[in-house]
């Protein structure tokens, strides 16, 4: 089964500050039909004016993953964390039972792009813990490299979820192979570019469900960078 989600067709929501597209049902958002993709309850695309932010709010039982594109994110928590995540640094908090953070752009002036996305833990009212990685160290070049894995392989940060975060950098023309997912989904995320399965180009901000499938390939349409999500069904 192949299910695309066109970025014209995501829910929105515009503060002026914010500028945030929905994948699933989030806040005033909702679709019945768009509740999620297996353990895969968020992905929000978010530009965030200068100086602008969330201010602390809390979560519990969720999986957090922060992927800053362009700009920086300032996050503070409750458990004493202060960080500016860069563009190109991925973050993993794990709200466990109960943490409460704050997120902001680091700029006075400039926006900051970045990912926000939620995964349900295969686990539930542990200790919360934040990790965050740079990813000069990970090789993606024309293949899709572990960012995010539940061993918490070296080089990789862990998650509680059968689930994998992989990411890739491809030239135009470059052939990807997406994971199988017999028994099993998985998410494409084009982050830039274009990328194009079957026939069907995906854009910047479009996404694709797989599920019980085999081996699938695609190629880069443009010089593109895509997330994939290979997790449980």
């Amino acid at each position: 089964m192949k299910t695309i989600r066109r970025y014209d067709d995501l829910g929105k929501s515009d503060f002026g500050w914010l500028d945030s597209r929905h994948t699933f049902s989030f806040g005033g958002y909702r679709d019945p039909q768009w509740m999620g993709f297996g353990p895969l309850r968020v992905i929000n695309n978010d530009r965030v004016e200068g100086g602008a932010g969330f201010s602390p709010h809390s979560h519990a039982n969720m999986e957090i993953i922060s992927y800053v594109m362009d700009g920086g994110l300032a996050h503070g928590d409750s458990l004493g964390t202060k960080s500016v995540i860069p563009a190109g640094n991925v973050q993993l908090m794990s709200a466990g039972s109960g943490i409460t953070h704050s997120e902001y752009n680091a700029s006075e002036d400039a926006p900051v792009h970045f990912y926000q996305i939620w995964v349900m833990p295969d686990v539930t009212n542990e200790k919360p813990e934040y990790q965050e990685m740079k990813l000069d160290h990970i090789d993606t070049k024309n293949k899709l490299a572990p960012v995010i894995t539940p061993e918490g392989t070296p080089g990789t940060l862990k998650i509680k979820q059968d689930a994998r975060m992989l990411l890739g950098r491809f030239d135009a023309g470059e052939i990807i192979q997406l994971p199988a997912t017999t028994g099993r989904k998985a998410w494409v995320q084009v982050t830039r570019g274009s990328v194009v399965i079957d026939g069907e180009t995906l854009r910047e901000g479009d996404g694709l469900g797989l599920a019980d499938e085999g081996l699938q390939q695609a190629s880069a349409g443009q010089d593109a960078e895509i997330i994939v999500f290979d997790m449980a069904a």
